[in-house]
């Protein structure tokens, strides 16, 4: 994975494995409703989980500790 880089999302989220459930949840919903939190020209992965962690790393998605 090359971006968004693994330093900035885990400054967002506590750990990588709250990280992974995050994404892994958005990705699906993403997949389910097909509804994206930006543009579809503003993301840099094709892929659902790609996208969902550019959502985290942009702030669409917030992370309650």
């Amino acid at each position: 994975m090359i971006y968004p880089s693994i330093d900035k999302l885990l400054n967002i989220v506590d750990s990588k494995y709250q990280l992974v459930h995050i994404s892994a949840r958005r990705s699906k919903e993403i997949t389910a409703t097909n509804h994206l939190q930006m543009p579809i020209n503003k993301y840099v992965s094709k892929k659902n989980i790609g996208r969902a962690l550019e959502e985290i790393a942009e702030g669409y998605i917030v992370v309650k500790n």
